[in-house]
């Protein structure tokens, strides 16, 4: 799997859309990954930190896309708010539990995470979605 991720500030969706072709650059504030699937991702730390099913958030069509088609090519997708606040609220722990977890569900699936990168990929995004919710702008994801 090779997959780059980024999740990225942006104003609103359409600011955030602008972001499909070519990724964030250096117009907006993000965060850069690798090698896994932030779709399922977001969808599974929100089922973790809010008590949300997969499926009930999958059929209420989580992840919302903003630009570009989820099964081919880039996408742009949003950070659902009820995530977003779940992110900024937890504590340093909470968010340490939700990144094992995580690791353990992915490897349920066959997929290897390390801890210590999960641990940072959970932890940088609580830190960004808590530095914009001021701001009042949004948090999404830029996948190529």
């Amino acid at each position: 799997m090779s997959i780059i991720v980024k999740f990225f500030v942006a104003p609103d969706d359409t600011s955030a859309s602008l972001a499909l072709q070519t990724g964030p650059g250096r117009t907006f504030e993000s965060l850069s990954f690798g090698n896994f699937d932030p779709e399922k991702a977001v969808i599974e730390w929100e089922c973790l930190l809010a008590g949300s099913s997969f499926e009930h958030l999958v059929e209420a069509g989580e992840p919302r896309i903003v630009a570009g088609q989820d099964n081919a090519g880039c996408v742009v997708f949003a950070i659902s708010p009820r995530l977003s606040t779940a992110l900024a609220d937890a504590t340093h722990s909470r968010l340490s539990d939700v990144a094992a977890s995580w690791t353990q569900l992915r490897a349920e699936d066959g997929e290897v995470i390390d801890t210590e990168i999960a641990d940072a990929i959970v932890g940088d995004l609580a830190a960004l979605v808590s530095s914009v919710r001021r701001q009042n702008q949004g948090v999404y994801c830029w996948v190529a």
